[in-house]
């Protein structure tokens, strides 16, 4: 997978809250679904989604399948928005030095 499936996965907000709801506590479908307004269908949805963009893996527990998060696609994700870090702080330094009053500007006035 890549950091693609994630940022699309990602980009649906009910997919965002079953995420959050996850990191909190892994969770049944059912459990999940009584906490969003939408169906248990959707919420099964919505899971095979995550689960494809490696943030989510399932395990049996008895009759039904409890789903936590998978930190293996949180980190690839994470690896990904890390690779801007440095440019977007070069930029800002730019930026900081160009304008009047910026770091590098000793003059009063």
């Amino acid at each position: 997978m890549t950091y693609q499936n994630t940022l699309t996965a990602l980009a649906d907000p009910t997919r965002r809250r079953i995420l959050e709801t996850l990191l909190a506590a892994p969770s049944s479908v059912g459990a999940l679904a009584d906490g969003l307004p939408v169906s248990r269908p959707a919420v099964s949805q919505h899971l095979r989604v995550l689960k494809e963009a490696n943030l989510v893996v399932d395990s049996p527990h008895g009759t039904r399948r409890v789903y936590r998060v998978e930190t293996a696609g949180l980190v690839e994700l994470r690896a990904y928005l890390e690779s801007f870090w440095g440019d977007v702080m070069a930029s800002y330094k730019e930026f900081a030095d160009s304008i009047e009053g910026g770091p590098d500007d000793t003059t009063e006035g």
